[in-house]
């Protein structure tokens, strides 16, 4: 999806087009666990769904977990890739207070049950350099306590795809993530071709930190500029990063029925965090690459899921790498309330 878009702009203004690795990791498991934010609590206060090496758990911690070494399979296309990546999960609420999850559809182009869309991105000007995350590098983006615009990180978005084929061919699908149309909030109407929702990490690390107490303050962004613009990173965190970004497509198209949403015309998603808004969004990321494996596709800034520098298994090999729920419950059915704990209403 990103990729199309951006190479049209790219090209429109003249630039070499942009070379960026993208690539699909489907469903490992849809359950309440989050080692980063909540590590060991099983169940987890919300519903997550999780996609990687399947060595994902409760705990994981930095001292003792190794993805590469403790994960037998991953659900991504590149097999050398075990890190973890996980969003909240969206509902649907009827009129009479039960929910469902709201299923996720393939991004274009590729193959997947659900899951998330995964992107490194070299920086834009097809020179300058990026260093790939460490062995136990963690981080997260957004606030999952989060229900007003104001303190959200930037470049966290949905798109509402107005039309059937919104999701499919180039041309219909808008411009670059978090523009024209695209909201911080959920879309206030139906969807007629579901929604995309994207989440973009900082580009810019401290060198020295692969995680904080908060998860993110060994991270920034660009003091001048964007990662974009190739803006200068601050010096306190002098490193530049690849900037990786999540790509998740809900389909919310059975659910476009006006019968079926509230009398008032209030649009009835929530983030599994119970939140309406849509402000909650974030992401969390566990790196996980085999040796220098990503560094390798970064220099060589590999396009889209062919790199010769990366070993790739089909989408049937992805597809059988799935795990049992650990926090065992219903996550699909119809239920009377989102899973877990209310945050902040």
């Amino acid at each position: 999806m990103l990729w199309r878009t951006l190479v049209s702009a790219l090209l429109a203004q003249g630039v070499v087009a942009q070379q960026m690795i993208r690539f699909g990791c489907s469903q490992l498991v849809i359950e309440r666990l989050d080692p980063l934010v909540n590590p060991g609590l099983t169940p987890s206060p919300h519903v997550h769904q999780i996609v990687g090496g399947n060595s994902f758990n409760a705990s994981m911690d930095p001292a003792t977990h190794d993805l590469v070494r403790d994960s037998t399979c991953t659900s991504c296309t590149f097999s050398e890739d075990f890190s973890n990546y996980w969003t909240a999960v969206l509902y649907f609420r009827a009129r009479n207070g039960t929910v469902k999850r709201v299923p996720q559809f393939a991004n274009v182009g590729l193959r997947a049950d659900g899951g998330i869309t995964v992107y490194y991105i070299p920086p834009y000007d097809g020179k300058t350099t990026v260093t790939a995350f460490q062995p136990g590098f963690r981080m997260l983006v957004g606030d999952a306590a989060l229900r007003k615009s104001e303190g959200m990180q930037r470049q966290l978005c949905h798109r509402c795809y107005t039309t059937e084929d919104g999701a499919g061919p180039a041309g219909s699908s808008g411009g670059a993530p978090c523009t024209g149309d695209d909201t911080q909030s959920l879309p206030p109407g139906p969807c007629a071709g579901g929604i995309r929702t994207t989440i973009t990490f900082p580009t810019c690390w401290d060198g020295k930190n692969v995680d904080s107490p908060d998860h993110n303050s060994h991270v920034a962004y660009p003091s001048q500029g964007t990662f974009e613009s190739v803006g200068t990173c601050p010096d306190t965190h002098p490193v530049r990063l690849p900037q990786l970004m999540y790509e998740v497509m809900w389909d919310t198209t059975p659910f476009n029925d006006p019968e079926l949403w509230p009398e008032d015309g209030s649009q009835p998603f929530s983030w599994s965090t119970d939140d309406k808004t849509g402000y909650s969004q974030h992401g969390d990321y566990i790196f996980g690459w085999k040796g220098d494996s990503l560094q390798r596709a970064l220099n060589a800034r590999c396009n889209n899921a062919v790199c010769k520098e990366l070993r790739t298994q089909t989408s049937e090999e992805a597809l059988k790498c799935t795990k049992a729920q650990t926090a065992v419950e219903d996550v699909d059915g119809w239920l009377e309330s989102i899973p877990g704990t209310s945050m902040v209403n």
